[in-house]
């Protein structure tokens, strides 16, 4: 692989990660809620389920997902319906949270968990992955070396793009920390979870 080739996946995979997404909109609701230390756990957890999404496409399963429509529909149903769920939940939150005190009172390990599905329910992140990591590999050159620099790319992009949003996030917690904005940005990104849910529904299987 040339540096040209790796550059232009660099470029390809900022767009995709700076693109709004359900990994997006869980950072930035965690790092509200729940501070820097659940917004650090949350990134780990969307990157576990991203690098789980590179190893399964790595050993061809990204092939089969994308190919097999019951696959596809059953990960597409079970994402879109946990997305909804957390939408729900984000809506029906109280109004008021206390910033300094809710990190500390919070299981880091659940924000885990929760970004770990949130990543591993997306089937788009795992058929764009099969769908674009064979633009990249030279046929001719080791092929493990280079999904390995691919994966790697890919997700350190990923956790620098996630720290901007946890820290945009936190940048806006400062200014809404009465009940009522809190209570109207809790409908909002409950709304945006539900949106990105439908959508997640909605897609087609190529």
């Amino acid at each position: 692989m040339t540096f040209e080739w790796w550059f232009a996946y660099l470029l390809t995979s900022i767009i995709l990660s700076v693109s709004p997404g359900s990994g997006a909109i869980n950072t930035m609701t965690t790092s509200i809620s729940h501070g820097y230390r659940g917004a650090a756990a949350s990134i780990a957890g969307l990157q576990t389920g991203l690098g789980i999404h590179i190893v399964l496409v790595g050993i061809g399963l990204g092939t089969l997902f994308s190919r097999s429509v019951l696959a596809f529909e059953v990960l597409k149903w079970a994402g879109a319906a946990y997305l909804i769920w957390l939408g729900i939940q984000q809506w029906r939150a109280a109004g008021a949270i206390d910033l300094n005190t809710l990190a500390k009172t919070q299981s880091r390990g659940r924000l885990f968990k929760r970004a770990v599905f949130v990543n591993l329910t997306n089937p788009k992140s795992i058929v764009f992955l099969a769908a674009l990591f064979p633009q990249f590999i030279v046929p001719h050159q080791p092929q493990i070396m280079q999904y390995v620099v691919l994966g790697v790319t890919t997700i350190v992009v990923d956790i620098v793009v996630m720290i901007g949003y946890a820290t945009l996030a936190q940048r806006i917690a400062g200014w809404i920390k009465g009940p009522r904005q809190m209570k109207a940005l809790n409908k909002v990104f409950g709304s945006l979870f539900m949106l990105i849910g439908a959508l997640l529904a909605s897609a087609r299987h190529a």
